[in-house]
């Protein structure tokens, strides 16, 4: 069964990082991504555009292609963005069957034992870590043992399960940040090449990040 994977993330404003990693996720695994803005991060500051200004950058970007997709569960829901609420939502309404896949970067796999009901996550979803060359996501020793049976290069056993297994997913090194972006919006720079084309034909979708 084709999986279903989550990226989750403030996307304040989605670059073209954001969006290099979803599309190699889709291809090397087979699935399809949905691209999920986060309302209220857990231990993160505010996001400088609104939930809807997000949501409409996000729009734009991804017109065009249909592999990856806007989920806005997270905005419509109380409260912080913790995945575990995020995929007990999907496992709700896709049933116990449907494999998903939880798509974190390699950093915020290295802390994964320090999210909130972390060791639920392997009954809910697989994970997918995002790999660039010369990182490796390692963590803690309790990290560690938790995964360590659990690690497969099989993209095979990702399709026929529904969740529990760990795999690396080879994504290309773009060193685009969206502070970077904001930071050069608010200095009255253009962004070209960060950003989806899309969003630096309509400047008013960027207008909140220029001072």
């Amino acid at each position: 069964m084709k999986p279903i994977a989550i990226f989750g993330g403030t996307f304040d404003p989605v670059h073209l990082g954001h969006l290099r990693a979803a599309w190699e996720a889709a291809e090397y695994l087979d699935a399809e991504v949905r691209m999920m803005p986060a309302r209220v991060p857990p231990h993160r500051p505010p996001t400088r555009a609104s939930a809807e200004q997000r949501v409409a950058l996000l729009r734009a970007a991804l017109e065009g292609q249909d592999r990856l997709r806007m989920d806005t569960r997270e905005l419509d829901r109380e409260g912080p963005s913790y995945s575990v609420d995020t995929l007990l939502d999907l496992r709700a309404e896709f049933g116990s069957t449907q494999p998903l896949v939880l798509l974190v970067g390699a950093d915020a796999f290295a802390g994964l034992d320090r999210w909130d009901r972390w060791r639920q996550l392997f009954q809910l979803a697989h994970i997918g870590v995002l790999t660039r060359p010369g990182v490796r996501a390692d963590g803690s020793e309790t990290l560690r043992e938790a995964v360590r049976a659990r690690r497969t290069d099989r993209r095979e056993e990702i399709h026929a399960s529904a969740h529990g297994r760990v795999i690396d997913v080879p994504v290309t090194a773009l060193d685009i940040s969206a502070s970077a972006v904001r930071a050069q919006l608010a200095a009255g720079r253009e962004p070209r090449y960060l950003l989806p084309q899309a969003l630096l034909r309509d400047p008013a979708l960027l207008n909140v990040y220029r001072d």
